[in-house]
C-alpha cells in the first residue's frame, strides 16, 4: 500500500484518543515500519534486500510502540493502538505490495520469510479502493470529531481550518457535534 493510505488507516485507529499528540503518535506508528525504505539511499539492491525486513517485524513494532508510549499522555492506550496500527501496516503490505514481496516478521531472530498468495500489486485497484474509502472515512470522522487526518502533518490551527471547510461543504448544521470544552488538543 501507499504511505498516505497507511497514514489514513493508522489515524483512523487512534482518532478517538483525546490528546492530539497521542493521535499523531498512533498515526505515525502505522507508517514507521516504512523507515526501512530509506535503504534505497544505498541503492536498489540494498532496498530490495532490506525493505520489508529491518522495520517490518515484531521487534520493530514493539520498539516503535514503546517509543510512542513514552511520549504519550495516555501511555497504555497509545502503546496498544500503536502496536495495532503497526501490524495493520504489515497486513496491508503483505496483501497490497505485490505477491512476490514477503516480510521477515521475526528478523533478526529468524530469517523466515512470510508471504501470502492472495496479495496484489502496489498499483492494483484494491489499493486505490482502500485509499478512496479511507479518504471518505477520514472526512466523515473529521466532521464528527472536530479533528482530521491533516493533524498528522499540520499545526492545530490548520487542522481546524480543514475541519471547518469539510463541515461547511459536507455537513448539515444539525449533524455537526459541538466540540467538548476542556479537550486537550496539544
Amino acid at each position: 500500500m501507499h504511505i498516505p493510505t497507511h497514514l489514513m488507516l493508522s489515524w483512523v485507529v487512534g482518532h478517538r484518543l483525546h490528546v492530539r499528540r497521542d493521535r499523531r503518535l498512533v498515526a505515525w506508528a502505522g507508517v514507521a515500519s516504512d523507515l526501512d525504505g530509506l535503504s534505497i539511499l544505498a541503492g536498489m539492491e540494498a532496498y530490495g534486500r532490506w525493505h520489508h525486513v529491518l522495520t517490518h517485524g515484531l521487534l520493530a513494532g514493539v520498539l516503535i510502540s514503546l517509543a510512542c508510549a513514552y511520549w504519550a499522555k495516555e501511555r497504555v492506550q497509545v502503546w496498544w493502538l500503536a502496536l495495532g496500527a503497526f501490524h495493520l501496516h504489515l497486513i496491508c503490505d503483505l496483501l497490497g505490495s505485490g505477491i512476490d514481496w514477503p516480510i521477515q516478521y521475526l528478523w533478526p531472530f529468524s530469517s523466515t520469510f512470510y508471504h501470502t498468495p492472495y496479495g496484489w500489486e502496489l498499483d492494483a485497484w484494491q489499493n486505490w479502493l482502500a485509499a478512496v474509502t479511507l479518504l471518505l472515512i477520514c472526512g466523515h470522522l473529521a466532521i464528527r470529531s472536530g479533528h482530521s487526518v491533516a493533524e498528522t502533518l499540520l499545526p492545530a490551527e490548520a487542522d481546524s481550518a480543514v475541519v471547518a471547510a469539510l463541515r461547511h461543504r459536507f455537513a448539515s448544521p444539525s449533524s455537526t457535534p459541538v466540540v467538548r470544552p476542556g479537550v486537550d488538543i496539544s
